[in-house]
C-alpha cells in the first residue's frame, strides 16, 4: 500500500475472558481515507474499532496483546494520554447518542472540557462543526432547543458534529447508518465522503453496498481473523481469498 499510515496493529490479539475474539491482526490504516470493515456478525468487526481508541479498555475481562500505532506511537504505551487519544481518534456510536441536553451544548460539550470557555470561540467551533456534519442550515435558529427533538438522522449528524468540534484526525464510526431510513442513510454517507477530505474514517458496516459505495479501502473480517485488506474495487471485483468471495457473493453471512 503507497498510501501514508495513520494507525497500524500489529499482530494484535484481544481475548474477553477466555473468547479469543481478534486473532493475529495486522493491518494498516491509510491516513485520509475511508475503510471499510466487512464480515458476519461477531466477527470481531466493532471489536476492533473500538481497539483504535482504547474503548475496549472499559471492559474488565479484555486482554490485549500485539501493537497498536497511531502516527507511529504506540497506544498502549504507559506514558500515552488516553484521553488524548479519544480526541484524536472519536467515535460515531450505532445509535445516534445525544447528550440529554440542547443542540449547541452537545456540539460545545467537548471543547469546554478541553477548557474552551469564551463564547466567540465556542459560538464559531459550533457553527464550524454543524456546517461540516452538513446540519447547520436545518438547525442555526433553534440551537438551543432539545438536541432529543431531533430525527434520527439528524442526531446522528449532530453525533458527528459532535465528534468533528475537537478536532479528531480520524473518525471511528460503528454501524452509523443501521437505526436510520435510506435517505437519512444517503445524507450520512454523503458526508462520510466529505469528512474523509479532511479526516481518516474507518467504517464498520453489515451492508457491502455501503462498503463498496463510500469506502477506498476494505477489510474482511471472519471469525476474529482479518482474512483480506485491499482496495475497495478489488476486494469487490477480484478477491484473492476465496473466503471473501463466498461472503461477498452470498454463500455465507
Amino acid at each position: 500500500m503507497d498510501e501514508s499510515t495513520i494507525l497500524e496493529t500489529k499482530n494484535l490479539n484481544l481475548w474477553y475472558g477466555q473468547k479469543h475474539a481478534l486473532i493475529d491482526i495486522s493491518v494498516r490504516i491509510p491516513k485520509n481515507r475511508i475503510t471499510a470493515l466487512i464480515g458476519p456478525s461477531g466477527c470481531g468487526k466493532s471489536t476492533l474499532l473500538r481497539c483504535y481508541n482504547r474503548m475496549n479498555d472499559l471492559i474488565d475481562s479484555s486482554r490485549i496483546t500485539g501493537e497498536i500505532l497511531f502516527n507511529g506511537k504506540d497506544i498502549h504505551d504507559p506514558r500515552t494520554d488516553v484521553y488524548t487519544i479519544r480526541e484524536k481518534i472519536g467515535m460515531v456510536f450505532q445509535k445516534p447518542n445525544p447528550f440529554p441536553k440542547s443542540i449547541y451544548d452537545n456540539v460545545a460539550y467537548g471543547p469546554r472540557i478541553h477548557g474552551v470557555s469564551e463564547k466567540k470561540v465556542l459560538d464559531r467551533i459550533v457553527e464550524d462543526s454543524l456546517k461540516g456534519a452538513a446540519l447547520w442550515e436545518e438547525v442555526k435558529d433553534r440551537l438551543h432547543e432539545p438536541a432529543l427533538s431531533l430525527s434520527g438522522g439528524q442526531q446522528q449528524r449532530l453525533c458527528i458534529a459532535r465528534c468533528l468540534a475537537v478536532e479528531p484526525e480520524v473518525i471511528l464510526m460503528d454501524e452509523p447508518c443501521s437505526a436510520l431510513d435510506p435517505i437519512a442513510t444517503a445524507k450520512i454517507e454523503d458526508l462520510i465522503i466529505q469528512i474523509a477530505r479532511d479526516h481518516t474514517v474507518v467504517i464498520v458496516t453489515h451492508n457491502m453496498q455501503q462498503a463498496a459505495r463510500v469506502s477506498e479501502y476494505t477489510g474482511f473480517m471472519y471469525l476474529g481473523k482479518l482474512i483480506e485488506f485491499d482496495k475497495t474495487t478489488r476486494i469487490f471485483e477480484d478477491p484473492g481469498e476465496e473466503l471473501t468471495e463466498n461472503y461477498i457473493t452470498g454463500r455465507f453471512g
